[in-house]
């Protein structure tokens, strides 16, 4: 007999092991779009593909995310969280298998495709997940935890990918998956709770042309990115807006739609989701342009790489919960426009980087990077959870995770346009990335008069 969901959070120590399998999922499929980043030319070189073409590695497991994640999402209020998820995990698991097989560019990237599809069923839930786990009282940590989680993992991936690939080769990074993923798998199945089910059926029609836009529109978005401006690249991006166009008015008549575009009438909610998608290609820009200048222009090795990159996340981890402290006392578009302000700060100086810099120039930019985006991030995360109404869980989560992805989409593309228009000059993709984060500043900035403080749920 199936349990039945929980009327007010979990009780210790269940809500102690049930948050852990969110926290270790949440890392798994998070880092696995970041550690990719550091060991890229490594990749790029053992598998004999030039650096535009590798950044499909990260793509593929990008936009596979991106065109599942609200499907899944909305899925998961259908089927319950709780399944989804752990089918999430699984399909994770198996596919990092097929990862540390794969002896082509091509192979690699359809298997990081199949994993992000597992990726998508994880963060997907996890949110809405957290809104069960925690009773009502103490729903603000449980959603600062979440968010701390997500950025504090995007921000280790260097420093991970440092440490294997000191002593391993790339394959290892997708090895590492399996038996981590197994007992977070282990773990889902014991604790995580039950959720009430929606009724009516899933909309499949819905779920289809959701793939389809997102998936024509970015696969267009990408080919420009790799300056290829055939017919079929237009036909993408042409066909993929004539489908949006008809997912768009298709969810406009649904009561409870698959993208709940209702959310975005909600003023806050709709400038911290485009705050969100600033920040992360920014971020994503940074993750994936300073391994190849750290590595081809001042020929470091992928450990050092990912060392010289570690001060980000130590930062960020600091940063992370003086705002969720500062998040009491002040709004959250103040605190979001001044981290951003401080990211576009480092992002501006890592660009004006000398030709030969030392270990200290490099760690002191990454350090102010880190501390801006560990500002921003808490409370904008807070901000796009708490506005939505309860019985919305799933769509919020499914936003967020939408608005992290389509930004670190969106910068992944970037970089392969600077690598494709001006090779060996870094700097332009830092330039452009903190040029987002300031666009990102001046959104979250605009929170403040709107009454952008948000209150911890009673």
């Amino acid at each position: 007999m199936a349990a039945d969901p929980p009327t007010d959070g979990l009780s210790p120590p269940t809500l102690y092991w049930a948050m852990l399998v969110i926290a270790c999922g949440i890392c798994l499929s998070v880092l696995d779009a970041t550690v990719v980043s550091v060991a890229l030319p490594m990749i790029a070189r053992d598998l004999r593909t030039e650096a535009a073409t590798s950044v499909w590695i990260i793509n593929a497991y990008q936009i596979a995310i991106v065109v599942a994640i609200l499907p899944l999402a909305t899925l998961g209020d259908k089927v319950g969280y709780r399944r989804v998820y752990r089918v999430g995990m699984l399909v994770f698991v198996l596919a990092s298998v097929a990862c540390t097989l794969s002896e082509t560019v091509a192979e690699l990237a359809m298997s990081r495709a199949v994993q992000g599809l597992g990726a998508a069923g994880i963060m997907s839930v996890n949110a809405a997940l957290v809104r069960l786990i925690y009773p009502r009282s103490r729903l603000g940590r449980g959603i600062a935890l979440n968010a701390f989680v997500v950025a504090g993992a995007s921000a280790a991936g260097p420093s991970l990918a440092a440490g294997i690939l000191s002593v391993a080769d790339w394959k290892w990074l997708f090895i590492v998956n399996i038996p981590l993923g197994l007992a977070t798998l282990a773990g889902a199945m014991k604790y995580l709770p039950a959720s009430a089910k929606s009724a009516g059926r899933f909309d499949l029609p819905s779920a289809v042309l959701n793939v389809l836009t997102f998936g024509l529109v970015f696969l267009g978005i990408d080919s420009l990115g790799h300056l290829d401006f055939s017919t079929s690249t237009f036909a993408m991006l042409a066909a993929g807006t004539a489908i949006g166009v008809v997912f768009v008015r298709r969810q406009m008549r649904l009561p409870l739609p698959l993208l709940p575009l209702d959310l975005l009438r909600i003023p806050v909610f709709a400038l911290s989701m485009g705050t969100s998608i600033c920040s992360f290609a920014a971020q994503m820009i940074a993750f994936i342009s300073l391994p190849f200048f750290l590595q081809y222009t001042l020929g470091h090795s992928a450990a050092e790489t990912g060392l010289l990159m570690t001060p980000w996340p130590l930062a960020l981890m600091v940063a992370a919960p003086v705002s969720a402290r500062l998040l009491e006392r002040y709004p959250a578009g103040a605190l979001g426009g001044v981290g951003l302000g401080i990211f576009a700060a480092g992002l501006l100086a890592l660009a004006l980087l000398s030709a030969s810099p030392s270990g200290l120039d490099v760690a002191w930019r990454m350090a102010l990077c880190g501390i801006g985006f560990g500002l921003f991030q808490s409370p904008n995360n807070h901000t796009i959870l708490t506005t939505a109404p309860a019985n919305r869980s799933g769509g919020a989560s499914g936003m967020l995770g939408t608005a992290r992805l389509t930004g670190q989409t969106i910068g992944a593309t970037i970089v392969a346009l600077t690598f494709a228009l001006a090779p060996g000059r870094d700097w332009v993709a830092m330039a452009i990335g903190a040029l987002l984060a300031c666009g990102g500043a001046v959104l979250s900035s605009m929170r403040v008069p709107l009454g952008a403080r948000m209150k911890p749920p009673r």
